[in-house]
C-alpha cells in the first residue's frame, strides 16, 4: 500500500529509509516548536497556545505536502518571518498581534490565488540554470551559519560582526566531534549516519553539556487563546498592507528557494523543474493560511528537509512521518525538547557542505551568469534572510543582462520579479 501510494521503488527507496530520513528531519527543526511561542510571546500572544497551534500547524502543512504533493518537505512557522511579526510589525509598529495575523491571512490568500493561476510555477520555470546553482549554494551557506551558531563556534561580535565562540565549551566540542562522526560513518555507507550522529550528540549532552531528563509525557495547552483570533479588518487598513506585501514577498520567494534547494538535493528535478510543483505549492499556500487561522505567523517549507534528504529521504513518506511526529510532541513536548540545537547542528553543517558542491556547475566564464549566482549565494547568509538573497541575485542578473546589451536572452518573469523587488526594496525596505 505504502509503494503505491508514494511510489517507493520508483524512487528507489524504502519504508526503512524513508522513515529514519523523516525521523531525521524532525530533529533538526523541532526546535521551533519552543523557539515559535518564545519569539510570539515576545509580541503578547499566549504562548501554550501558540506551541499548540505550531505543532498542529506543523503537522498539517507536512502531511499535506507529503500526501498530496509526494515531496519529502517539511514546513513550519518560518524562522525570521516570526521574529518580522513580533518584532517588527507588533512591537515596531505597534499593530496588534491579532491585525498581523490577519495580515499573515491576507498574504496567504495570495499566495493561493497566484499559485492557483499558475504564476509561482511560471516564477520556478523562469529562474535560469545559473541562479538555480546559485540558489542551492545559498542555501547551503545559509544553513552552514545556523548550523556553526548553534553549536556556538560562530558568535556575535559588535566591531567584526562574527567571531569564533568558546572553542572549549562543551557545546562546541560535541558538536565537532558530532560532525567528523557523521561524515566518517557517511563515507563508510553506515545507513542513517545523520541520525546516529544527532543520538550520540544528545546522549553525550547529559554527561558533559547539563542536560537534563524531564519525563516524557505531558498534556497539550488549549488552543482558544489564538484560535480564529486573526482580525482581518485591522489588516486591511492601509497601515499594515505594506506588512501584507512584505510577508507575501518574502514567504514567495523563502519557501521557493528552499523548495528547489531540497527538490534539487533530493535529485527531484527534471530539466530543472519539479514534477507536481503546483501541487507543493498549494500544500505550502494553504498552510499559510491554517496557521492564521491557528494563530501562528507565516508557515513556509523548512530547509532543514534537506538533512532529511541526505538520510536517503525521496518520497512523501518521510514528510508523513515528520508529520506524526509533530503531532506526538502535543504529548511528549519534554522528551522532544531533550535534543539541545548543538546536537543538530553537525547534520546541517553535514548537508551545508554537501550543498556547496553544486558551485562546480556554474560557467565561471560568463561573468552574467556566475555574479549573480554568486550574489545570491553570498546575499543569503550575510543578510541572514533566504529571500533579500534571491531578491539581490535576481537584481544584479537582470541589471547585467541589460547593461551588456543580452536582454533578449533574460525571460520576462525575470524582469517582473526583478523590478518587484527594486520596488519593495526602494519603497518598502528591506
Amino acid at each position: 500500500m505504502l509503494d503505491r501510494l508514494f511510489k517507493l521503488r520508483d524512487n528507489h527507496t524504502d519504508v526503512r529509509t524513508e522513515l529514519v530520513a523523516g525521523l531525521t528531519t524532525f530533529l533538526t527543526m523541532v526546535y521551533i516548536i519552543f523557539v515559535n511561542p518564545s519569539i510570539l510571546g515576545d509580541a503578547g500572544m499566549p504562548k501554550e497556545s501558540v506551541f499548540v497551534a505550531t505543532c498542529i500547524v506543523a503537522a498539517l502543512g507536512t502531511a499535506v505536502m507529503g500526501l498530496y504533493a509526494n515531496y519529502p518537505i517539511a514546513m513550519a512557522p518560518g524562522m525570521g518571518l516570526n521574529a518580522y511579526f513580533a518584532y517588527a510589525v507588533v512591537i515596531g509598529m505597534g499593530f496588534t498581534w491579532q491585525a498581523a495575523l490577519g495580515a499573515v491571512f491576507l498574504s496567504g490568500c495570495l499566495f493561493v490565488v497566484v499559485t492557483l493561476l499558475g504564476l509561482r510555477s511560471m516564477i520556478v520555470d523562469g529562474i535560469p540554470r545559473s541562479m538555480r546553482v546559485g540558489i542551492t549554494v545559498g542555501l547551503g551557506m545559509f544553513l552552514a551559519l545556523i548550523a556553526l551558531k548553534n553549536a556556538g563556534i560562530v558568535v556575535a561580535n559588535p566591531d567584526t560582526l562574527v567571531k569564533a565562540g568558546d572553542l572549549h565549551h562543551p557545546a562546541a566540542l560535541m558538536a565537532a566531534a558530532g560532525f567528523l562522526v557523521i561524515v566518517a560513518l557517511d563515507r563508510l555507507r553506515v545507513r542513517g549516519a545523520i541520525l546516529i550522529g544527532i543520538v550520540l550528540v544528545t546522549v553525550l549532552s547529559f554527561f558533559f553539556g547539563g542536560n537534563t531528563y524531564h519525563g516524557v509525557f505531558s498534556a497539550p495547552p488549549s488552543i482558544e487563546p489564538t484560535w480564529f483570533k486573526l482580525d482581518i479588518k485591522a489588516a486591511l487598513s492601509a497601515g499594515i498592507l505594506n506588512v501584507v506585501l512584505v510577508f507575501f514577498l518574502v514567504e514567495l520567494f523563502d519557501a521557493t528557494g528552499t523548495l528547489m534547494g531540497v527538490a534539487r538535493r533530493a535529485g527531484l528535478l527534471v530539466e530543472g523543474k519539479m514534477d507536481r510543483l503546483n501541487k507543493a505549492l498549494l500544500a505550502d499556500s494553504g498552510a499559510i493560511l491554517a496557521g492564521s487561522v491557528l494563530g501562528t505567523s507565516s508557515t513556509t517549507a523548512y530547509l532543514e528537509s534537506a538533512s532529511g534528504v541526505q538520510a536517503g529521504g525521496r518520497t512523501g513518506l518521510t514528510a508523513l512521518t515528520v508529520a506524526a511526529l509533530f503531532l506526538a510532541c502535543l504529548f511528549i513536548a519534554p522528551l522532544a525538547g531533550a535534543v539541545p540545537t548543538y546536537a543538530t547542528a553537525p547534520a546541517l553543517l553535514f548537508v551545508a557542505c554537501l550543498m556547496l558542491a553544486d558551485l562546480g556547475e556554474i560557467d565561471w566564464g560568463d561573468t552574467t551568469e556566475s555574479i549573480p549566482a554568486a550574489v545570491t549565494a553570498l546575499g543569503m547568509p550575510f543578510t541572514y534572510s533566504i529571500a533579500e538573497g534571491i531578491a539581490f541575485g535576481f537584481i544584479t542578473y537582470a541589471a547585467l543582462k541589460l547593461l551588456t546589451g543580452r536582454a533578449r536572452q533574460v525571460k520576462p518573469v525575470v524582469w517582473v520579479i526583478a523590478a518587484l523587488f527594486t520596488f519593495k526594496i526602494a519603497y518598502v525596505g528591506t
